[in-house]
């Protein structure tokens, strides 16, 4: 009997804890959620609650909103942990914590901070910056259990003028692929802050090498893409050289060609491997996957790797390949630019004038001999 009489208690809180009504969000305040992206895998999401600008009886606050609604300073909520002596901040939404989230380590306003979630707060002010809290509670119920102990950051921000939103909105502007401006909206005032992300290269660098360990690093050509992008950006060239060693020689997931032999041998070049280096692009140019206008990309990407005599062998070979050409010439005039041979440059530079296909290389390659008369680099 007692067993029977346990188990009936133990059902009757499992019905208890599992059997919540969901209810309407209070005073209407819709919950919201929106994701911006930074470049291919950092994100950054602000989830909130969207309360309007007219009020819950139908009454519009328009104009009342800052300073009424939304007191200005810090406040007594008189509820939780909300003082005199602990006032709140306001919860930038309605109901629970607004809850800003971070895939990775960013920078708010300049400031790190650590990827995570974090609630977020404002303490609005009349005509001095607001204050941008974001803090490590982010289960709280709005700014009533709000302490300053818990804060991870604190930055100024500024409130400018907008456009007209009924509803509290978060929205992403100017979105670049390592930076993004977050702003609250509402009523007619906006509060942006800029998220950056200070490591893109590293945060892609680590996905590929993620990659190269899944079914994408069976494939040759995902394999050069990620050695290519380590060599572009001089990260782990050990690594990447290792990736593309197996590329041009496993016959079961690389392919000798063309684009992996460029690969190869551009990275032997940049960690000093110069002989090596050399002997791969010798069979890269003399490849049968190789033509024109791939040779003479391959020279160019050799100078950026501040390569320029393997450069102007590599354009020397391409008018040997194919001739007088046109974009052989252009070829020849940034090779011999490149080694500082300005008269030699603007040689080749007004014969490709005269052969150039269209009026945007034309004005290109004016301008080059401009400079090349200046004796400048083309490059």
């Amino acid at each position: 009997m007692k067993n029977f009489i346990l188990l009936l208690c133990l059902a009757m809180t499992w019905c208890t804890a599992t059997g919540q009504l969901q209810l309407p969000p209070s005073g209407a305040n819709q919950k919201s959620a929106v994701t911006q992206y930074m470049g291919a895998h950092a994100h950054v999401t602000i989830t909130y609650n969207s309360p309007d600008v007219t009020s819950p009886q139908g009454a519009s606050r328009k104009g009342q909103i800052w300073g009424q609604v939304v007191p200005y300073g810090l406040t007594n909520l008189n509820f939780g942990i909300s003082t005199d002596e602990n006032p709140s901040p306001w919860r930038a939404g309605a109901n629970e914590n607004t809850v800003i989230e971070f895939s990775h380590d960013v920078e708010v306003e300049g400031k790190t901070i650590a990827a995570g979630r974090y609630g977020l707060h404002l303490i609005p002010r009349e005509s001095e910056a607001w204050t941008l809290i974001l803090s490590k509670n982010h289960t709280a119920w709005g700014s009533y259990f709000y302490h300053p102990s818990e804060d991870a950051l604190q930055v100024d921000v500024s409130p400018v003028p907008c456009e007209y939103h009924e509803f509290l909105t978060f929205e992403f502007d100017d979105r670049q692929e390592a930076e993004c401006t977050a702003a609250l909206k509402w009523e007619n005032l906006s509060i942006p802050f800029k998220i950056s992300l200070p490591n893109t290269q590293q945060i892609y660098a680590q996905h590929l090498k993620e990659e190269m360990q899944s079914t994408a690093g069976f494939s040759w050509t995902s394999r050069d893409a990620a050695a290519n992008y380590y060599l572009q950006n001089d990260i782990d060239l050990e690594q990447a050289l290792a990736w593309q060693q197996v590329t041009t020689v496993n016959s079961f997931m690389g392919q000798e060609n063309f684009q992996t032999l460029q690969t190869l041998g551009a990275l032997q070049m940049k960690v000093g491997n110069k002989e090596d280096g050399m002997s791969t692009i010798e069979k890269a140019i003399n490849h049968p996957s190789a033509n024109v206008l791939s040779v003479h990309q391959m020279g160019r990407q050799l100078i950026s790797l501040d390569q320029a005599d393997a450069a102007l062998h590599v354009f020397k070979t391409n008018k040997e390949k194919f001739g007088d050409i046109w974009p052989v010439n252009v070829g020849l005039a940034r090779g011999y630019s490149a080694v500082g041979d300005y008269t030699k440059a603007l040689e080749h530079a007004q014969i490709a004038l005269t052969r150039a296909p269209d009026q945007l290389n034309k004005t290109s390659l004016t301008q080059a001999i401009e400079n090349l008369k200046q004796n400048a680099d083309i490059n």
